[in-house]
């Protein structure tokens, strides 16, 4: 490029000095005498002398700003927004300089906008909760936000065709739906993750091309599915002391003159299943009470000695009548906040569920220990019965609602299957946490944590 410029340039400049020499020769010759014309002459021939150098240096210095601006362009189109040429010398070719340097300003400023835009948009797609990815009008992965990649792994990448990256059917079933026929599709992906459900809405993209976006419903299914659960626990356990309490009433019905004694038992287990629907109540408004968002506590500071003298106290009755003995174990005074009618339901559900499950024992014992951790000090509390024990297949789900080790059995001592669901939640409330050891025939043991309280008096 330099090289042709260069010789155009300099054959231009010599053509204008030869043309001019050549008519200066013409118009001595015929307005002046002989000597005259020699000195015109060669004063022609040195000026060419003098002008050639001079027409060379000005070529070579007119090529090298135009080689610049031919490299300038080309660092342009290469994507190097930050070149820019030299100061205008204030000459005609320094306006295109100037007009050049402005262009590029302008385009670097537009593509930092588009840029920072981009990685904005990234940034927003990346913090969502729903995961996101973007297919190409050939079925190829185009971009994905972070919740994508960290649920498909590492096969989902930038251009790797979508049917390679996940293996869900409901995906690509919509993905294709949005590609092919450019309509919204929505469906429900269960292999994606596993033990996860996602909700898929997929829509056509108007520059070709699909969406999808994936929403975790795996939280909504599962309390949804707790809530039918629930429901059916519910009408189970109401239908059953109900359709005891119908039938022997239409028997005293039926019956105009029954038999004192016959009417006295059927009263009495009347009566037996009225409490139970009664207790069933109960626990569930409490159940209802613990779970609502709106259930606060009524904190204030109370030593762990007394918290378990209060609860041997409040239930002697109930325990001298079963003619079980209740002990304590050296408790700590170290004080803890705590709500002093929720332990007292804690104590009063794990200790009544200790006597109806723990019969085959004459005692059972409760306890506390101190414990200092990195977390802060906490409270273990303990109660033990010595009866006949739990499974460690139930060990994991007895804290549920309904959930009973022995169906029959509880019912028969009156339980809810209610009282450790709520016992738990109360627990958790109070910042603690609850758990239960056992083993068949050496009975169970039920502890919770509470945090100590700080600087309490």
């Amino acid at each position: 490029m330099t090289p042709k410029v260069f010789s155009k340039l300099l054959g231009l400049f010599v053509l204008l000095l030869v043309f001019y020499a050549v008519v200066m020769e013409v118009v001595i010759s015929r307005l002046a005498p002989q000597g005259p014309r020699n000195e015109a002459l060669w004063s022609a021939l040195i000026a060419l002398a003098v002008a050639v150098p001079v027409a060379a240096w000005v070529a070579r210095s007119i090529s090298a700003r135009l080689d610049r601006v031919v490299a300038f362009a080309r660092r342009i189109a290469e994507g190097d927004l930050s070149v820019r040429l030299g100061k205008p010398s204030g000459d005609s070719l320094s306006a295109m300089e100037a007009a050049l340097n402005q262009t590029a300003e302008r385009l670097d400023q537009s593509f930092t906008e588009i840029e920072s835009s981009r990685q904005e948009l990234a940034a927003m797609l990346d913090a969502m909760q729903e995961a996101v990815v973007a297919i190409t009008p050939e079925g190829a992965v185009r971009w994905s936000n972070a919740v994508m990649q960290r649920i498909a792994g590492t096969q989902i990448r930038p251009g790797r065709p979508l049917v390679h990256s996940v293996r869900d059917p409901e995906l690509l079933a919509c993905v294709r739906t949005a590609l092919e026929k450019r309509e919204a599709s929505s469906g429900r992906a269960s292999s994606l993750a596993s033990g996860r459900v996602f909700e898929i809405n997929a829509t056509p993209l108007p520059s070709g091309g699909a969406l999808a976006v994936l929403h975790d419903v795996t939280r909504i299914e599962a309390a949804e599915r707790s809530r039918r659960d629930f429901i059916a626990n519910v009408s189970h356990e109401l239908r059953t002391p109900l359709t005891s309490i119908q039938g022997y009433v239409e028997t005293l019905i039926d019956e105009p003159y029954p038999n004192t004694e016959t009417a006295h038992e059927f009263l009495g287990i009347i009566l037996k299943n009225a409490i139970r629907m009664n207790r069933i109540t109960e626990d569930l408004l409490a159940l209802a009470t613990v779970e609502s968002p709106d259930y606060k506590l009524a904190l204030r500071p109370l030593r762990a000695s007394d918290l378990v003298r209060d609860a041997i106290d409040s239930l002697g009755g109930l325990v001298v009548d079963s003619e079980i003995e209740l002990e304590s174990t050296n408790v700590p005074d170290s004080p803890v906040l705590v709500d002093p009618d929720g332990m007292n339901q804690v104590f009063g559900n794990l200790i009544e569920n200790a006597l109806k499950y723990g019969k085959g024992s004459k005692r059972i014992r409760l306890g506390a220990l101190l414990h200092e951790s990195e977390s802060g000090a906490e409270i273990e509390f303990c109660v033990q019965d010595f009866g006949p024990g739990i499974a460690s297949e139930h060990l994991d789900r007895i804290f549920e609602r309904f959930y009973r080790v022995d169906k029959g059995r509880s019912r028969e001592a009156g339980g809810t299957g209610l009282g450790l669901a709520i016992v738990k939640h109360i627990v958790e409330a109070h910042g603690g946490r609850i758990w239960v050891e056992s083993e068949l025939g050496k009975g169970a043991t039920f502890h919770f944590t509470l945090p100590v309280a700080p600087d309490a008096p």
